[in-house]
Order: C-alpha cells, then structure tokens, then sequence
C-alpha cells in the first residue's frame, strides 16, 4: 500500500498492525458480549486462571450452529450469536498470547488436509 501522504510518521505507520481495517460495528457488539462475560465470570477470567482450549471452542461452535440454523439471537443474554462466537475465539487468542490456554485439542488429525485435497483448484 503506498504511503497516503508525505509525513514521515505515516511510513513507520503503515509497517504496523492496519487496525484502522478492523470495522468497528462488530467490535461494538463483542464488546457488549465481553461485558456481559465480565458480568457472570469476571473481567480477563482467562488471564487469572487457566482455561481449556475445548470449553471455547465448543461454546463458539454452540453459537456459530444456532445462528447458521437461524437463530440471530441467544436467549440468555439476547445478544448476537456471532458476537458470543467472535467472543471465544478472541479469548482463545488472547488466552493463548499470555500463555494460559490449556490445549486440550486431540492429537492432530486430517482435516486440514483434506480441505486442502478437496478444495477445488
């Protein structure tokens, strides 16, 4: 991406992480879901102690199934289903950047594999 002006800051800018991409309306609606988090568990639960990589997971893929089978909204918080399901995964990242995600996944398996064999070239 070529530099937008003519300022020496914007060079050393545009090597760094390009958030200004990230759109803001889906991290308005994480951060209503981390807040609700913060409400039941505590806030960072997930840098005081430990937490196991398949708890996240499953409750991501909870989420991303009752939204793709048309349900917008959980019952229980009524927020986004997609929010809840960005919410694990961000807490998996972040869990995993400060060292405390158990990884608990199986042992590795074909899946990538065979995206990869299946994917049509």
């Amino acid at each position: 991406m070529a530099r937008p002006d003519a300022n020496p800051k914007s060079a050393f800018g545009m090597k760094k992480p390009p958030l200004h991409l990230v759109p803001d309306p889906p991290l308005i609606e994480l951060a209503m879901v981390m807040g609700l988090g913060a409400r039941k568990y505590g806030a960072f639960n997930w840098r005081q102690t430990e937490v196991a990589a398949s708890v996240y997971v499953a409750a991501a893929r909870r989420h991303m199934a009752a939204w793709f089978d048309g349900e917008n909204i959980d019952d229980e918080s009524g927020a986004s289903h997609l929010a809840h399901a960005a919410a694990c995964l961000f807490i998996l990242l972040d869990a995993m950047a400060v060292g405390k995600l158990v990884d608990d996944r199986p042992p590795p398996g074909a899946a990538a594999q065979r995206i990869r064999e299946l994917t049509v070239k």
